[in-house]
Order: C-alpha cells, then sequence, then structure tokens
C-alpha cells in the first residue's frame, strides 16, 4: 500500500475501483499524498464526445503523417528556386531528428502537465514550423525552420496516443490504434502525390500553409472536449538533465545513421567518434538515471515482463515495413522495369494491407481472452512469407500478393504491441512509456533503413543508384538478375525481424485488459 492509498484509508474515504487499481501498480515511492489532486476519477464520456476527440485526434495524427513524406517529391523544386542541391536531404534529415529527439520528452511531459498544454504546445510548434518554413528566404532558414516543425511533430505521436487511453479502456484501444495505423498509412501515401501537385502546379510553400487549416480544425474539434478528459497526469520535478542527455545521444545516433555509407564511410574515424559519442551519452543518461530521484525516463519502466518484448517486437515491425518501403522501389524499377509513379503505386500493398492486419489485431484484442495469440501468428506468417521472398523468384503479381500477405501479418503487431505496453503501467507513466516506445521505434526504423542499404552496398559491391536514376539518360543500370540476388539478403533481413518479433511475443507477459467482456459489444468500433 503507497503513501495515497494509506492516507485515504486513515481518512476513512474508499477510492475509485479505477484509481485504486492504478495507484496499486506504483510504488510506495513513486506516489504521496500531494500529488492527489492531480489524479482525478475519470468522468463519463458519452459515445459522441470519444467519436469528437478520436475524429480530432486522427486528424492531428494526419499533420504529422504527411509531413513525413510531403516534403520529398518537392525537393527538386526547392533546390532550383534556391539554386542549392548539395544540401536539401537536410530538409528531412532535420525533421527526423528533431521528431526522434523529443517523442519521449513530450510523453513524459504530459504525464507531468497533463495531455491539454502538451498537445497546444506540440501543435503550437508544429504551426510555428511551418509558416517559417513557408517563408524561408533561403535554404539554411529552411532546415531550421523544419527543425521547429519537427520538434511539434514529434510531440503529436506520443502525446495523441496518450490521450487515446485517457479515453478508451485498454480492451477497446486496440481497435483505435488501428485507426490511426490507417491515417499514418493515408498520410504516407498522399505526402508525395500532394507534394508533387503542390510544387508542380501552385508552390512548394503550399506544403507547409496546408498544415494551418487542418491544426486550427484539430484544436477546433478537441480542445471543447479536453476538460472532460479523465486526468490522470503527476505533478513533479523536471529532471531536466536526463531530457538533454536522452536527446543529445538521439540526435547523435541519428547522424550517424544518416552519415554513415555516404558522407562518410562506416569505419571512417568521423564515424567512429560520434558512435563513441553517442555511447558515452547513452552510458551517461543510464548513469544519471539510476540516481535522480525521480528520473526523466524511470528505467524500471524498460524493464520487466512486458515492456522489453514490447519494445522490441513493435520496433522489428516497424523497422522491417520501414526499411522494405524505403529500398522496394529501387528493385521494382532495377528488376521490373517500372517508373518511378509506378513503384510507388506498388508499394500500396506492403502500407495499405498492413493496416488490416491492425485492424484484424484490435477487433481481436476487443473480443479474445488471449489476446496476444493474433499477433503471434501475425508474425509468425510475416516470417513465414519473408522466407518465401527470399528463397523464390517471383513475377510482379506474384511478389505483390506475397507482400501484402507479409503485410497483413506484420501490421497485427503495431495494436497489440501499444496497448500491451500502456496496460502495464499505472496511468500516470502512460504517457513517459508512450513516448518512449515511439522513441524506440524511430530509432530502429533509422537503423534497419540503414542496414538494409548496408546490406545492399556490401551485396551488389557497388554505390546504390538512386529510385528512378537509371531512367535518367547515361545513367547505369545494375543488372536485374543481381539486383535480386542482391535483395534475398534484404528480404532475409525482413524475415529475420519478424522471427525475432514473434520469439518477443510469445515470451511477453499476457496481463489481462480492463474493459467491456468479450460478450459486449464495442459501440464506437462498429
Amino acid at each position: 500500500m503507497n503513501k495515497f492509498e494509506r492516507q485515504s484509508a486513515a481518512d476513512g474515504q474508499t477510492l475509485p475501483d479505477d484509481i485504486a487499481e492504478e495507484l496499486s501498480r506504483l510504488p510506495s515511492e513513486v506516489l504521496s499524498v500531494d500529488d492527489a489532486p492531480s489524479i482525478a476519477p475519470p468522468v463519463p464520456l458519452s459515445s459522441d464526445e470519444v467519436r469528437t476527440i478520436v475524429i480530432s485526434l486522427m486528424l492531428t495524427m494526419f499533420l504529422a503523417a504527411l509531413d513525413q513524406t510531403i516534403v520529398a517529391t518537392a525537393l527538386p523544386t526547392i533546390g532550383r528556386q534556391f539554386q542549392d542541391v548539395s544540401s536539401l536531404s537536410w530538409v528531412i534529415t532535420a525533421y527526423l531528428l528533431a521528431s526522434t529527439a523529443v517523442a519521449p520528452v513530450f510523453g513524459t511531459l504530459s504525464d507531468i502537465y497533463g495531455r491539454r498544454v502538451m498537445i497546444i504546445i506540440s501543435l503550437s510548434l508544429f504551426v510555428a514550423g511551418s509558416v517559417l518554413c513557408a517563408i524561408a528566404p533561403n535554404l539554411p532558414m529552411l532546415i531550421l525552420a523544419r527543425g521547429l516543425q519537427g520538434l511539434g511533430g514529434g510531440g503529436i505521436m506520443p502525446v495523441v496516443q496518450t490521450v487515446i487511453s485517457d479515453v478508451v479502456s485498454p480492451r477497446e484501444r486496440g481497435q483505435y490504434q488501428a485507426y490511426f495505423s490507417s491515417v499514418w498509412m493515408v498520410g504516407g501515401i498522399l505526402g508525395p502525390v500532394i507534394g508533387g501537385v503542390f510544387a508542380e502546379h501552385l508552390h512548394w510553400s503550399m506544403i507547409f500553409w496546408i498544415n494551418l487549416p487542418l491544426a486550427a480544425a484539430a484544436l477546433a474539434l478537441l480542445l471543447p472536449k479536453m476538460s472532460k478528459i479523465p486526468v490522470f497526469h503527476r505533478k513533479r520535478k523536471v529532471d531536466w538533465l536526463g531530457g538533454v542527455l536522452l536527446m543529445a545521444s538521439a540526435v547523435v545516433f541519428m547522424l550517424v545513421l544518416t552519415w554513415g555509407g555516404t558522407r562518410y564511410a562506416w569505419l571512417s574515424p568521423t564515424v567512429l567518434a560520434m558512435v563513441g559519442g553517442a555511447v558515452a551519452l547513452a552510458m551517461t543518461f543510464v548513469w544519471h538515471a539510476r540516481r535522480a530521484d525521480e528520473p526523466f525516463l524511470p528505467l524500471p519502466l524498460l524493464t520487466g515482463s512486458v515492456a522489453p518484448f514490447a519494445l522490441t517486437a513493435g520496433g522489428c515491425g516497424l523497422g522491417a515495413i520501414t526499411g522494405l518501403t524505403v529500398q522496394l522501389p529501387l528493385y521494382y524499377e532495377q528488376v521490373y522495369h517500372l517508373t518511378a509513379s509506378e513503384a510507388g503505386l506498388a508499394l500500396i500493398p506492403l502500407a495499405a494491407v498492413s493496416t488490416c492486419g491492425a485492424a484484424i489485431a484490435g477487433r481481436t484484442m476487443a473480443r479474445a481472452k488471449h489476446y496476444k495469440r493474433v499477433a503471434i501468428i501475425g508474425t509468425s506468417w510475416a516470417a513465414l512469407c519473408g522466407f518465401g521472398l527470399t528463397v523464390t523468384t517471383l513475377p510482379l503479381w506474384g511478389l505483390l500478393l506475397l507482400m501484402a500477405a507479409f503485410a497483413l501479418g506484420l501490421g497485427t503487431t503495431f495494436p497489440v504491441c501499444v496497448v500491451s505496453l500502456q496496460n502495464s503501467v499505472a496511468r500516470p507513466q502512460v504517457g513517459t512509456i508512450t513516448g518512449a516506445m515511439n522513441f524506440f521505434r524511430s530509432l530502429m526504423s533509422s537503423f534497419t533503413v540503414a542496414a538494409f542499404a548496408a546490406i545492399l552496398l556490401i551485396a551488389l559491391g557497388t554505390d546504390i543508384p538512386l529510385a528512378g536514376e537509371h531512367h535518367a539518360a547515361g545513367a547505369v543500370a545494375i543488372p536485374a538478375d543481381d539486383m535480386r540476388h542482391a535483395f534475398r539478403y534484404v528480404f532475409g533481413a525482413a524475415t529475420a525481424l519478424m522471427t525475432i518479433a514473434a520469439l518477443c511475443l510469445i515470451a511477453m507477459e499476457e496481463r489481462p485488459l480492463a474493459g467491456p467482456s468479450a460478450q459486449q459489444p464495442v459501440e464506437m468500433a462498429e
């Protein structure tokens, strides 16, 4: 019994069942009597209110998803206007670095200051960065503005997922995670299309101006309902030093993955020094977290019978789909001789069908007692399909069909891992674990992209051409047989990732989920 529970018993008070359950998960030193006002009993929300909140959060998530990809097709136009193509990649890199580094920061701060404050701050930073991007007079200013936009975008994902955990029970939550996976997929597919249309027919700045009405609509829908969302945050001192150490180690590690094998050789003194710096910063963070009274990211949250397995399985799933999405256009163009636009369309089975897998897992979680079985079956099926991709040579239709089957199994990973993680901690720590999850997933995605590129480089024994490069005049294409042979190793790596995910899910503890029983219909999901 922690301090809060003892004090309530002494005063003759009875805690609400939901709050008592959450408080019972906390060690005695985590929560004190002074924290009681910060944890309010849940206020019942009507189905219409939950629906409005979910729609506003989906629109907010769409903003972050769209800006991950919308800039890519506009980069040539931006480079021509500013007469600088050497630094164009930083327009994307700056956003990714910033968004990855701040994910755990916003998650933790939402547990301290509340969801309303942090969603307003993240959207405000995102909108401010969008405006500065649109009016940037030169490329360096555009890169800095993209970094600011990334700070906001990196906060949107964990805060949105945390708000969902506040308004939806764990048993129902998997279905909503599937909805948000669909939003992320739609944003990722529409981004390059919208960016290309704006850059070609209007002006590239429109890819940033479009964020303003979308953000205003999201806030207009969400803010009136925020006062009714249950309050679970706990005011405490912020461990800023721990946060800075964590962000710094992440930024240096991301730079290693960005520059390694491209700007610098992997074994160059620069890359080795950066690796050493990232490791030193990470070790310093761990040393500090073990000694701080209330560390920025409590290390015990990342241990136990749920968190390490869910984090690893989710990271492997996202890493596999991200790495394949980046590299497959090259495969489609070199082996099947598709154009760049056709290769983009050929990615749809991978992206779209994975959301179907997430939806299946979400619905299963709402009804089945042993909810992780669907993810175990899904990841095992994905590993089997990945093995098929590795050992067989297929026509294009066969490859797309097998890729869709692979994505269906892979998609079951995400809702199970997210909900299991959030269900494994007390409510005042949901934001922290959600931010940590997004942080590690982003690192895993970046690592996988770099690893798949390195695998191709070693297998081909030559530089990897950019997607669409072999269509340019004078460009030398890699022979289809060589590319097909090299991609066997890429598919094999994806198979290994899904095998690891399946093993982690088998080892992960399956804790009961609170919420409607399997016999009760889930109203909002129907």
